[in-house]
């Protein structure tokens, strides 16, 4: 079952979301504290759209993101997708992903966008939903002295 996300069940998002990143690859170091401002941050943004995802009424998986207008149309960047550690490779990112697609097209939305790194797993699930990258844009960062 997937149900989007309110106030009211964001912080079930939470166990998933710490079980999913700070184990490998990714290997974070989330504490409880800090994954719940993080997530609950994402529902201030005015165009947020967010799904977690229930197996049995345990959650299992999160999708957080935005609509943004572009000149072309209306977009939705996905900004975290997650899966509990216990249920990857097993379809659950798939149906997620398939989900929000599907809400994309209900709300003619034309385009989603996402970020990943392509020496991560991540990048091969992305490959396999037919998602394409771009050779034009690249990311950037720096990282701050003191911080």
């Amino acid at each position: 079952m997937i149900q989007s996300i309110t106030p009211e069940n964001i912080r079930e998002c939470i166990p998933v979301f710490l079980q999913s990143y700070n184990q490998p690859p990714w290997n974070y170091h989330w504490d409880f504290e800090k994954a719940e401002q993080y997530l609950i941050e994402y529902m201030g943004c005015h165009q947020f759209v967010g799904f977690i995802m229930y197996d049995q009424n345990q959650p299992v998986g999160g999708l957080l993101g935005h609509t943004k207008t572009w000149w072309t149309g209306q977009q939705l960047m996905i900004d975290e997708i997650f899966i509990s550690g216990q249920k990857q490779k097993m379809g659950y990112g798939k149906k997620l992903l398939e989900f929000c697609e599907q809400y994309a097209v209900e709300m003619k939305i034309g385009t989603i966008i996402l970020m990943t790194n392509k020496y991560m797993p991540a990048f091969h699930f992305y490959s396999k939903a037919d998602y394409t990258t771009t050779e034009q844009f690249i990311f950037m960062f720096k990282q701050l002295k003191g911080k």
